[in-house]
């Protein structure tokens, strides 16, 4: 063989893929360890004021301190998140777009076509909070206890109506998920909003509904509309005199969830970077006093640990649309 056609053993010839690759993990770490240069950019896939967004703002706030760096908060209301994460999605993987997400993110793919995959689409970087939702009712609805709402919609099938935040929402689901549970007949009024639901609820052009206590603890504390229950495992600090749903319907636990995303592609390092800051955000006592008056439990919980929790969710959802039939109104 001719010795010139050999490769060098002092200079080894590398693949170029291998180099990209090099090339590529050497420029991620170089943007890692100067993150953040310039204001980082929220999506917040609700309008201002509404729950989700209450809980976005002081995390916010914090994580720009923290970051030394403005965190600019997008409201982008509409369509059930999907406007937000279809908006996160084609945004550049640089750490400089995150996406405030919610179960609802997860359930809308069950029950619409949507411009986004959940797994595929975004990087997980930590779920923030977990929070129970008030069961309200209209004030001069006979029944005062989750026992005496399902006597009276077994009564009367089809004649009590209950609001939701929009067809593919937790609300939604989650209101299925009791009438399948409870074998009652209650009939589905979507919203565009729970700022829209409430009128409605206060009249008594429905009659119940599910809201996070955030936006319903001062309807109930004004004695605008009466708080039946809680959904959640546990009682809850904020209203501890309420039961939860499941001490009359055995099983019967669900909790909305609230955390952040990436764009699929942002460095391993940029994640890692945001994820414990938002997590010494979350350990802040003005933080996290302001999210527990809001009935939040604080999470900050592993990217790894929020990807698994995403996918037992979208299982669990899946089931719920399967057994109760839930559909587009």
């Amino acid at each position: 063989m001719d010795r010139g056609s050999r490769p060098n053993p002092i200079f080894p010839v590398v693949p170029k893929a291998l180099c990209a690759a090099l090339l590529l993990a050497l420029a991620a770490q170089a943007a890692a360890q100067t993150y953040p240069n310039k204001p980082v950019r929220l999506i917040v896939p609700i309008a201002a004021g509404g729950g989700l967004d209450t809980i976005a703002r002081p995390i916010a706030q914090k994580l720009a301190e923290n970051l030394g760096q403005a965190i600019v908060v997008d409201n982008r209301g509409g369509a059930s998140g999907t406007i937000a994460a279809e908006s996160a999605k084609y945004a550049a993987p640089d750490g400089y777009t995150i996406l405030m997400t919610s179960a609802t993110l997860a359930i809308r793919p069950l029950l619409y076509k949507v411009p986004y995959d959940l797994a595929r689409d975004f990087a997980p970087i930590s779920q923030l909070t977990s929070q129970s939702h008030l069961l309200m009712a209209n004030n001069s609805l006979p029944a005062k206890s989750v026992s005496e709402l399902v006597a009276l919609a077994k009564a009367s099938p089809g004649k009590l109506n209950y609001g939701s935040v929009g067809n593919g929402s937790q609300i939604h689901l989650m209101t299925e998920l009791f009438r399948t549970m409870t074998g009652t007949r209650i009939v589905h009024v979507p919203y565009k909003g729970i700022t829209n639901a409430f009128p409605d609820l206060i009249t008594g052009s429905i009659q119940i509904m599910f809201g996070s206590v955030a936006s319903g603890q001062g309807h109930v504390r004004a004695q605008r509309v009466r708080a039946l229950a809680i959904s959640g495992p546990r009682r809850s600090k904020v209203f501890p005199e309420l039961p939860t749903i499941s001490e009359s319907v055995p099983g019967y636990v669900v909790t909305q969830w609230y955390g952040l995303l990436a764009p699929a592609g942002t460095p391993r390092e940029i994640v890692s970077r945001l994820h414990g800051e938002v997590v010494k955000v979350l350990r802040a006592p003005e933080v996290r006093d302001q999210l527990t008056s809001q009935g939040a439990d604080i999470v900050g919980n592993s990217p790894e640990e929020f990807s698994a929790w995403i996918k037992t969710e979208v299982k669990k959802w899946a089931d719920v649309v399967k057994v109760s039939g839930a559909k587009i109104d």
